[in-house]
């Protein structure tokens, strides 16, 4: 069973998320001598290597190359500052995010059924970044068998060999795996991994307006009712 975080258990706008997000890492940056629309492109640039990692190196690595190439050697240098961010000023991002008290009961569903439950997230955040989001959803890392963060995982969302990396992890065969996540193309992706996927419309992202009459899909209410009815 695997979870995507964002818009998924833990309920946001996107895009207000990451705007928000954005701010405060340049407020925290910018005394350093960091121009704020220079580090939220290096960022882009940095995610987008993320995106298109194909495993051989961490998504970590892949990160910081090409932030680096994008801002120069200086971010090297100043790496404790960007950790330090994480540990201290994105709490408040919590501020761009909601809180949906179903997320824990829908967790705690799938393991009183006996199922391996995995936090699918997108692995562009460090660990400590997920834990953080993890918790404002009203869960806890340890309730989860596999929490991949961009430490841990060399693959991200929406290349299909990042769902089936998880399932080996797990110890399962991807067709055994349900993928519960928001993003029409980054969750559905999972099909292609031999996965189900039910897609959660309360932060329904869908940009190419993909028609999803062939996906299971539904609010919280309905996810339950698919859950329950699953043998």
């Amino acid at each position: 069973m695997l979870f995507d975080l964002d818009g998924t258990l833990l309920p946001m706008e996107q895009d207000e998320f990451t705007r928000g997000y954005f701010r405060l890492l340049a407020k925290k940056l910018a005394p350093h001598g960091y121009e704020p629309k220079q580090l939220v492109d290096a960022i882009w640039g940095g995610t987008a290597a993320m995106v298109a990692n194909d495993g051989r190196e961490s998504n970590e690595s892949a990160f910081w190359r090409r932030f680096a190439e994008l801002l120069g050697e200086r971010v090297d240098r100043d790496r404790e500052l960007f950790e330090e961010f994480y540990r201290v000023e994105f709490a408040g991002a919590q501020a761009f995010c909601g809180f949906a008290p179903e997320a824990r009961e829908i967790v705690a569903l799938c393991k009183a059924k006996g199922w391996t439950v995995a936090l699918a997230t997108n692995p562009i955040f460090p660990q400590v970044a997920t834990e953080q989001r993890i918790r404002w959803a009203g869960l806890a890392p340890e309730d989860f068998a596999l929490c991949t963060t961009y430490e841990n995982i060399g693959l991200s969302k929406p290349n299909p060999a990042y769902f089936a990396e998880v399932a080996r992890r797990l110890g399962t065969d991807p067709a055994d795996c349900l993928t519960v996540g928001n993003d029409a193309e980054e969750d559905l992706a999972a099909r292609d991994a031999g996965m189900d996927v039910f897609l959660l419309t309360d932060c329904l992202i869908n940009r190419r307006g993909r028609d999803l009459s062939d996906v299971p899909h539904g609010d919280f209410a309905a996810l339950r009712a698919f859950l329950e009815a699953v043998e």
